[in-house]
Formats: structure tokens, C-alpha cells, sequence
């Protein structure tokens, strides 16, 4: 098989645990430089150092909160120096509040919202011109199925991952004509920390796997976009 992922350069948002840590590894073993960023400069640095030792691969990270415009800037401009180009951007930084309308805080929505909505319009924002400058790009978007399936509780979080469900459809409509890609990902129950809703997981998704529908993604030939995908467990708890 072409190693069609073989020195693309990728940016991974809260790529230091969980989904996010699955994708820059699975990246990094398809031949990907990947830069990584999170809110911990002490998760940063360790995650970089046992994902450079267990891939072998190219891979750095700064410290970052997608929800601050100008930590974003300074990302991209970390990633320009670091990795010299950008083919690739995976929004999967994201916060859960839960708590019915009555019961949640302005801060808990705003926080929310700028999370996970308004921080991946400044990375894609910061992205598009380097992608200009590369002949094109792709972007994948980390959403949930709670951005098409409302529930209890979920005010906030339906309301940042519908918005991002259909940001991400616009900006292919917008895009699509200067070889950019966008891509959403839908998924279920993960057993990552996100949730600690149950302590038996085995039911779940795992990251690995949403990692291997990110990667699979990627490698369609340029005449074809998977736009977007929902993925669920195969059996969820009765």
C-alpha cells in the first residue's frame, strides 16, 4: 500500500490523551510529522516524549487552549516553525459540562461553546492560508453523535457539536473547489475519560478505533471525500 500519509505535517488539538492521543499516534505510524497541543505544558511534554520513543516518529507539542484566539496564533506559528507546513488539521480539543438550562452557569456555556465550537473556527481560520501555500489540506472534525441526538442535560454540549456539525458542512461547501477536505466524525460512547459515567467500558468505542476511521479517511484518493461519519457501538447497554 502507498504510504500516501508519509510526510504530511499534522496538527492534533488536545492530542495528549484519549481520542486525540490515538489520532497523533496512529498518524505517527502512517508516516505523519504531528504536532500536538494542550492545556498542561507537563501532559504536553510527556505525552510528546512517549509518543516520539513508542513511534519512532516526528512529533512536538506547546501548550495551547483552542478557546484563546491568540494562544491559537501562537500554535500555528509553533507548528510553521516546528514542522515548516501544515496538510493537516484535527479539531478534536472538546469540553463536557452537563447540566439541564435551569442549572447551567453563563461561564459553564460560554467556556462550552468557545471549546468546542469557536476554538475550532480560529484553528481552521489559522489553517486555511497554510493550506493555500501546501496546494490543499484536510480537516477533520472530532464531533459526537449528541450533535444530531439531543439528550438531557446536554445543553451546551448537543448545542457546540450541532453548531460544529454544521460548521464543518458549510466550510466543505466553501472549500471544496481549493482541494480542501473537511471531514466530521461522529462518534458514540468512547472509553476514554471524557465520561465516567460507567466503570465497565468493554461496550465501547475504543480511541484506537476512531483513530483508524480518522486514518482511513485520509488515505481516499483526492476525487473522493468521506464527509462524514457516524459511528456508534456495536452493542451499547440495554
Amino acid at each position: 500500500m502507498t504510504n500516501v500519509l508519509g510526510g504530511k505535517k499534522a496538527v492534533v488539538t488536545g492530542g495528549t490523551r484519549g481520542i486525540g492521543r490515538a489520532i497523533a499516534e496512529r498518524l505517527l505510524r502512517e508516516g505523519a510529522e504531528v504536532a500536538i497541543c494542550g492545556r498542561s505544558a507537563a501532559g504536553v511534554e510527556q505525552s510528546v516524549a512517549e509518543m516520539s520513543h513508542e513511534t519512532g516518529g516526528t512529533v512536538v507539542g506547546t501548550t495551547a487552549d483552542v478557546a484563546d484566539l491568540n494562544q491559537v496564533r501562537a500554535l500555528f506559528t509553533f507548528v510553521d516553525r516546528q514542522l515548516g507546513g501544515l496538510d493537516i488539521l484535527v479539531n478534536n480539543a472538546g469540553i463536557g459540562v452537563f447540566a439541564s438550562v435551569s442549572q447551567l452557569s453563563s461561564d459553564d456555556w460560554r467556556r462550552t461553546l468557545d471549546t468546542n465550537l469557536t476554538g475550532v473556527y480560529y484553528c481552521c481560520s489559522e489553517a486555511l492560508p497554510r493550506f493555500r501555500n501546501r496546494g490543499g489540506g484536510f480537516v477533520i472534525n472530532i464531533s459526537s453523535l449528541a450533535g444530531k441526538n439531543a439528550f438531557a442535560g446536554g445543553a451546551a454540549y448537543n448545542a457546540s457539536k450541532f453548531g460544529l456539525n454544521g460548521f464543518s458542512e458549510a466550510m466543505m461547501l466553501d472549500h471544496r473547489y481549493d482541494d480542501v477536505r473537511v471531514c466530521t466524525v461522529m462518534p458514540g460512547s468512547v472509553a476514554t475519560e471524557f465520561s465516567s459515567r460507567s466503570q465497565n467500558d468493554d461496550w465501547k468505542i475504543a480511541a484506537e478505533d476512531i483513530a483508524e476511521i480518522v486514518a482511513c479517511v485520509l488515505r481516499m484518493p483526492g476525487r473522493t471525500l468521506i464527509s462524514r461519519v457516524e459511528v456508534r457501538p456495536s452493542k451499547p447497554k440495554k
